[in-house]
């Protein structure tokens, strides 16, 4: 690669690591202030988990049809539009946060999660596969958009408002969308000749495309599950201040983010395959330290699964682009799909299971069973042997 074209990569990358960033903090904005909303609605512990949980569904499920736009129109534009759209359910959540218009509008806003699927698309043409682990892993470092959000968030809504909080953090989005319209390039040019029915093939063909987004569902649906639920746990279980809580969150959130670039640099190095073994054995031996009801041994299990949720998502989008070069768009909307459904349950489940039996800790037992299948399933398949590079 010349010096003009890695001069041209590197501004692409810093680009869409900062839109992928602030695109995540408006989709992080609802649980962030979840513990201010709780009590000025008066909600149950089920009700605000079904309101955290809300915006992820949207930022799952349309990850597979942005990522499949992105590979037919290119990351750009998509990712522009993405970003400036963010400004409607802002000004409905500012003239209205009811929950039943934090219900509408946050499934609306969810539409920011999106973002991860165009970003990957967008950012792993300018790379050759050699880099591409360390590359998905900077730009996944636009995670600390969560952080800014159940942070600053809290803090912000106290100063200014809930309602000019919405606008304040979708008014960032809509700048870095003017920004990356006019500043971005795509690295080649769409693939516009293919339908959607072509594009769409290798979800229906592939079953790497499939176990893969299993494999995302536990380190990055663990990731979005703590990061918009610890605010809740740190309240509920251990009565700490929204300010305190929020910013015990936002370090397992910086933990996690800045784990994922170390992921992507070891799968480099070792293979994303030998990595996540390490990573689903880690979960299950350590995520029953947040079952505990000592702070300190919860805060350590939060650190521990951060760095491993980190580590994994590296490892797992070190595979995607490496074994299927051609529909990366297309297999990263499955996946993130996968990764952020992942996130959607467990918020929900812990808050039934808070209310049905007192307790949080049936829903870390489901995640040390998960994090054993994870581990069987990768032993089965890209342990067992090579697998075959899809065309």
């Amino acid at each position: 690669m010349n010096s003009p074209t890695k001069s041209a990569a590197s501004q692409n990358l810093f680009l869409a690591t900062i839109a992928f960033a602030v695109a995540f903090a408006n989709w992080g904005i609802i649980s962030g202030l979840a513990p201010l909303l709780k009590k000025e609605l008066g909600l149950s512990v089920t009700q605000a988990s079904v309101m955290i949980a809300i915006p992820v569904l949207l930022g799952s499920v349309g990850r597979i049809p942005l990522g499949l736009l992105t590979d037919r129109y290119g990351g750009r534009i998509v990712f522009s539009i993405l970003l400036m759209f963010t400004i409607v359910p802002a000004i409905a959540l500012a003239l209205d946060h009811s929950y039943p218009s934090l219900l509408f509008w946050g499934f609306v806003m969810g539409l920011a999660g999106t973002s991860f699927a165009v970003g990957v698309a967008f950012v792993s043409g300018w790379f050759p596969p050699s880099q591409q682990g360390t590359t998905l892993g900077i730009y996944g470092a636009g995670n600390i958009g969560q952080s800014v959000a159940v942070f600053g968030g809290p803090v912000l809504a106290q100063a200014i408002g809930i309602p000019a909080t919405f606008i304040v953090f979708s008014l960032a989005a809509v700048f870095w969308g003017i920004i990356f319209a006019f500043g971005a390039n795509n690295a080649k040019p769409p693939s516009q000749s293919k339908t959607f029915a072509q594009n769409i093939e290798v979800l229906k063909t592939e079953k790497l495309a499939w176990v893969l987004s299993g494999f995302y569902a536990l380190t990055f649906g663990g990731f979005v599950a703590l990061s918009i639920y610890l605010p809740t746990l740190y309240k509920e279980v251990f009565a700490l201040a929204p300010a305190d809580a929020g910013a015990r969150t936002a370090i397992f959130v910086l933990i996690a983010t800045l784990s994922r670039p170390i992921g992507g640099v070891l799968s480099d190095r070792l293979g994303g395959q030998k990595l996540l073994l390490y990573v689903f054995l880690g979960i299950a031996m350590t995520s029953w330290l947040m079952a505990t009801n000592s702070i300190w041994l919860f805060n350590l299990g939060v650190v521990c699964c951060a760095v491993l949720f980190g580590l994994g998502n590296g490892g797992v989008f070190k595979l995607v682009p490496q074994y299927f070069p051609n529909q990366t768009g297309s297999v990263t909307g499955l996946v993130g799909a996968a990764g952020g459904l992942g996130g959607f349950f467990p918020p929900i489940i812990l808050g039934i299971c808070r209310d049905l039996t007192g307790s949080y800790v049936i829903g870390f037992v489901l995640l040390i069973v998960f994090a054993l299948s994870c581990t069987g399933v990768l032993s089965q398949t890209f342990l067992k042997s090579p697998a075959k590079v899809s065309s």
